[in-house]
C-alpha cells in the first residue's frame, strides 16, 4: 500500500531552493491539486521572475515564462486563446505586489477565471534579502538594516485586504505553511482556487505565508517560529472574499 509518494504534476528535477525554503512544499499543494481534479493534461502554469523563476523545471504542466511581474497578463492571454484551459500563476512577493501590482488589481477587476498562487515571505529572496513591499515593520533587511522605517517608507501591502474591495476578484484567502495543520488548509484553499476556475467563476488568489530561511539569518526550524511569531499577526490567516459563498 502506497502511503506518500511524489504527485504526478511534479516532474523528476531536483530543486533548487535553499534548505528550508518552503517553496518545496507549495509546489507539491498545488500539483496535488491539479492531480485531484484530473486536469494536468490541459493545465498552464505561468512561471515568474523571483526565486521559484525555474517553476517550469518542477511542475508536469505545459509552463509559459513572464517578464518580471507579467504573470497576470500573460496568464490572461493563455486563458483567453483557449477557455478550456487551467492557467494558474505562481508569484512571489516582489514579482506581483511590486513590479506587478498593476497586472494583478486588473486581473482581478476584470474577474480573469485564472487562478494565481501569491507566495509572501516578506523578503525579496533571489536578489539576496532585500527590503520588499511586504516586508514587516522594523523588519531588518540588507536595504533596511536598522528596520523597515513607515515614516520614510511606507507600511506593507497586505493584498488579501486589497484585492478584496476589488468587485471582480471572486475568491481571496490567506493560508501558512508553517505546520501539518496550516498545510491542509492550504492545500483545500488552493484545490478550491481551481475548483473555482474550472467552474468559471473568476479571479481566485491563495496568498500563502512562506519562510526564507537564507536571507532571515535563521535557521529552516527558527524561521517557522519566525513566521508564527511576526508574520501571523500582521497578516492573519482566513478567507478574504468567497463571493460565490457570501451570495448562498
Amino acid at each position: 500500500m502506497v502511503v506518500f509518494q511524489k504527485p504526478n504534476g511534479l516532474t523528476d528535477a531536483q530543486l533548487h531552493y535553499c534548505p528550508g525554503c518552503t517553496h518545496g512544499i507549495i509546489h507539491r499543494l498545488v500539483a496535488e491539486a491539479i492531480d485531484e481534479l484530473g486536469v494536468t493534461g490541459r493545465t498552464i502554469g505561468v512561471a515568474p521572475v523571483g526565486c521559484s523563476v525555474f517553476a517550469y523545471n518542477y511542475f508536469n504542466c505545459d509552463m509559459v515564462q513572464a517578464a518580471h511581474g507579467r504573470a497576470p497578463a500573460v496568464a490572461t492571454g493563455v486563458k483567453r486563446s483557449d477557455p478550456n484551459n487551467i492557467v494558474f500563476t505562481y508569484q512571489g512577493d516582489g514579482d506581483l505586489a511590486a513590479i506587478g501590482t498593476a497586472e494583478t488589481v486588473h486581473s482581478a477587476a476584470r474577474s480573469e477565471n485564472i487562478t494565481v498562487i501569491f507566495v509572501n515571505n516578506a523578503i525579496y529572496g533571489m536578489t539576496g534579502g532585500q527590503m520588499a513591499p511586504t516586508t514587516l515593520p522594523g523588519q531588518v533587511t540588507q536595504t533596511s538594516p536598522y528596520g523597515r522605517d513607515t515614516s520614510h517608507v511606507g507600511f506593507p501591502v497586505k493584498v488579501c485586504e486589497m484585492l478584496s474591495q476589488v468587485d471582480g476578484a471572486t475568491y481571496l484567502e490567506r493560508v501558512a505553511v508553517n505546520n501539518v495543520k496550516n498545510i491542509k488548509a492550504a492545500k483545500a484553499a488552493i484545490k478550491k482556487a481551481f475548483q473555482y476556475q474550472i467552474e468559471g467563476k473568476g479571479f481566485s488568489m491563495v496568498e500563502v505565508l512562506s519562510t526564507c530561511p537564507t536571507n532571515w539569518g535563521l535557521t529552516p526550524e527558527k524561521a517557522l517560529t519566525w513566521l508564527e511569531e511576526n508574520m501571523l499577526p500582521y497578516y492573519p490567516l482566513g478567507v478574504y472574499k468567497d463571493k460565490y459563498k457570501e451570495e448562498k
